[in-house]
């Protein structure tokens, strides 16, 4: 439905921004079908376990195939009394290479304490096709400090097993945009559905997707098209239709709600294994006496919940901002005045699949009110045109292995407030020279 001497970093590990790149790679092979997960379990398929159960390794993948040489090494501390499972870290490339002479990306990769290789992905922030970024995953326990090692020798591609995060153009389902990881996926709506013969909708709102299933399961529910029926592994069971569904956008002005018609175009800049970056256009709509536009990132990781999205909108120099989320029956709403965001928990088809919650979260210091309208709940902060807005969205569903009930989903949104407010403390420093 619808971040030599010593070189200090601040990383806001999983949630580091992210920018362009280039246009959608072929789909990774789908690893073997699994089981569903029931409440609580874990999908023998998958290379990573449950982030609800114990702290686990990053994923065994042999990246390089030498030794290779070592160059820096990457102090991290996480500064929060609770543990951070499968954070994800950005180290930029400018950084490493004002301490590594002659650095070839191509040939960097992470190692362990131990010296065991750590999947890493090289991510291009700016769709010059060459990478800015090196991204990989570690797990942190309360208080923590860790340190990995980078070096320089053959590095390996990741294989279609390490992948755990994806997203593409669907140009046979009507210009539909759909992406997922292990544990969420979602849609938007593109622009040949505007004037599809058969249920034509136009809509800027946020599909979401639950999962049982650890494995990608997209490109599979696109080809057999019978995905709004569980068949074990997860269906489409939220509705959206003209709403904002779970964190679509519009202007706020004159008491009324603005919105876009469904995006007009869209680039991948990151395809995985461990993160995901797209971008979409929506064009030019009228709000209130200002045409504006919206370029919208998406930020998605390996093991999250939640996306990390920004919004940068065109014409306007003071406008508001409203992130949704829609009104269905049976739904509790909560918006958080401490921390300006909000959460719901619902059935899906009253409570035959289930029940979902939706969350908005905002960064730290954000400030926002409450509206709505007729068909969603809304949360509303000042933004200008052409100044980027960043936010989170995410889901949760009780039958997908790790939230049971809204108190476990109010957790996982108020764990994610304490990590923005207290992200990962990294240190990268050369490696001297033997």
């Amino acid at each position: 439905m619808r971040s030599m001497s010593s070189v200090p970093v601040v990383v806001l590990g999983l949630f580091a921004a992210a920018c362009a790149s280039a246009p959608p790679a072929a789909p990774p092979a789908a690893p073997p079908a699994a089981e569903p997960v029931p409440a609580g379990g874990e999908d023998t398929t998958s290379v990573v376990p449950a982030v609800a159960a114990t702290l686990a390794s990053p994923a065994a993948h042999q990246q390089s195939a030498s030794p290779g040489r070592e160059v820096a090494s990457v102090a991290l501390v996480n500064p929060l009394g609770e543990p951070r499972a499968r954070e994800t870290i950005a180290l930029a490339l400018a950084d490493v290479a004002k301490n590594v002479s002659g650095l070839a990306p191509d040939q960097l990769f992470v190692v362990d304490a131990a010296g065991a290789p750590v999947l890493s992905q090289l991510v291009d922030m700016d769709g010059d096709l060459s990478p800015d970024q090196i991204v990989f995953q570690v797990d942190l326990a309360a208080n923590e400090d860790k340190t990995v090692k980078l070096r320089l020798g053959e590095r390996s591609p990741a294989v279609a097993a390490d992948y755990r995060a994806y997203g593409r153009f669907v140009r046979e389902r009507y210009d539909d945009f759909a992406w997922e990881n292990d544990w969420v996926a979602y849609r938007v709506y593109g622009p040949a559905l505007e004037t599809a013969e058969r249920d034509p909708l136009t809509s800027s709102g946020i599909d979401v997707w639950v999962k049982r299933v650890r494995r990608l399961v997209i490109n599979e529910w696109y080809m057999t098209d019978n995905y709004h029926r569980d068949h074990g592994d997860g269906l489409d069971a939220y509705k959206v239709g003209p709403s904002r569904g779970c964190g679509g956008v519009g202007i706020w002005t004159g008491g009324k709600l603005a919105v876009s018609r469904n995006f007009a175009t869209s680039r991948v800049l990151a395809n995985g294994p461990i993160r995901l970056v797209f971008e979409l256009s929506y064009a030019p709509w009228q709000a209130g006496s200002v045409r504006v536009g919206e370029t919208k990132r998406v930020i998605l990781d390996a093991g999250s919940l939640f996306n990390h999205f920004v919004s940068t909108f065109s014409g306007g120099s003071a406008l508001s901002l409203a992130i949704g989320i829609a009104k269905h029956p049976g739904a509790t709403v909560e918006f958080d005045r401490t921390s300006a965001g909000m959460r719901d928990w619902e059935p899906l088809n009253e409570g035959k699949d289930g029940n979902i919650g939706c969350a908005i979260v905002l960064p730290p210091g954000a400030t926002a009110t409450q509206q709505q309208t007729d068909g969603e709940h809304l949360v509303v902060l000042p933004t200008k045109g052409g100044a980027p807005t960043d936010y989170y969205v995410g889901t949760a569903w009780d039958r997908g292995g790790r939230v049971s009930d809204s108190a476990g989903w109010k957790r996982e949104v108020e764990s994610l407030s304490r990590r923005l407010t207290a992200p990962v403390k990294v240190t990268l420093s050369a490696t001297p020279a033997r």
